[in-house]
């Protein structure tokens, strides 16, 4: 699967439910975890975080949203039950995101909603809890970012095998930078072949 994802929580101070997130943010390999605001005590979190992916994986403890910093390109994507959320099954997941997670009491907070570049909902009757919102995103993600053979019409596993991947030539974006292309220099390659020079 291409791109990479992080998730982390807004405002959490229960730890078991931290620890929870990061665990099966490991399981699902992300890139990194992150807290924005947020008491996370190691020790307590390691009952639910029994992968240890706080030793795994990069982790970020930013002490408020102005600290929050994301590699370029990597779009914030907010979890939140708001009538303005994206549900989950129609949402297009970026190829880089960060997917922040508020409490279940209070969600995000309105400046962390104002930072995210896409806000998605689970469509539930309330609020799940942490670390099931988590799961149920990361699975999807995986779902409809990978690669998997299609659903049978009828009930059961798929029928068919997943097609190998074909891998073709370069696809250059820009047609006029094909007048810049060189063919390598065979002499220099045979000679390097044989064991000689390498400039």
């Amino acid at each position: 699967m291409r791109g990479y994802f992080g998730i982390g929580v807004e405002g959490i101070t229960k730890a078991y439910n931290v620890g929870n997130v990061f665990r099966t943010a490991h399981a699902f390999d992300a890139s990194f975890v992150f807290t924005v605001a947020a008491v996370y005590q190691r020790k307590p979190g390691g009952h639910t975080d029994t992968s240890k992916a706080v030793g795994q994986l990069p982790f970020y403890e930013f002490p408020d949203i102005a600290a929050m910093s994301l590699p370029t390109g990597c779009a914030l994507v907010g979890v939140e039950l708001d009538d303005t959320a994206v549900e989950v099954p129609s949402f297009r997941h970026p190829q880089n995101a960060a997917y922040v997670l508020g409490s279940e009491r209070s969600g995000l907070s309105k400046p962390m909603i104002e930072r995210c570049d896409h806000l998605i909902k689970v469509p539930t009757r309330f609020s799940l809890n942490l670390g099931i919102a988590g799961v149920v995103v990361m699975y999807d993600r995986m779902v409809s970012r990978g690669r998997f053979p299609g659903r049978p019409v009828a009930p059961g596993g798929p029928t068919q095998a997943l097609p190998e991947h074909v891998h073709g030539g370069p696809i250059l974006r820009r047609p006029q930078i094909q007048q810049y292309r060189t063919d390598p220099p065979l002499a220099e390659l045979a000679e390097v072949e044989k064991g000689g020079r390498e400039d």
